[in-house]
């Protein structure tokens, strides 16, 4: 058996100052890891589902960028005050939170 049922990435990947695409670092991920682990302690899902950084998932435009896995589930941009309804409805209800999922193709910087 797998140590863990479910893993949610969030990226913390930083790009240099001014890049054109941004990054997640410099969008708050670090703090969006951090609710994730107290919130799946608070929950008692520590030993079932694991709250990883994550290094860059390439979809900086849309980042703060979390990937729930294997559920192949990507969100996106994630808040602070995202993060509950994340771990409420989607790790423990299992219905993903279809307001914040990530749209693919994700649109060009300056596209319609």
């Amino acid at each position: 058996m797998a140590p863990y049922q479910k893993h949610v990435f969030i990226c913390t990947n930083v790009r240099p100052p001014g890049s054109p695409r941004g990054c997640c670092a410099e969008k708050g991920s670090e703090a969006l890891k951090s609710l994730f682990k107290k919130g799946l302690k608070a929950r008692g899902l520590q030993g079932q589902i694991r709250a990883n950084a994550a290094g860059c998932l390439d979809t900086c435009e849309a980042g703060p960028s979390v990937v729930v896995y294997p559920d192949g589930v990507w969100y996106g941009p994630v808040s602070p005050d995202d993060v509950a309804e994340i771990l409420d409805e989607h790790l423990v209800a299992g219905r993903p939170v279809e307001r914040l999922r990530m749209r693919f193709p994700l649109p060009t910087k300056g596209a319609p």
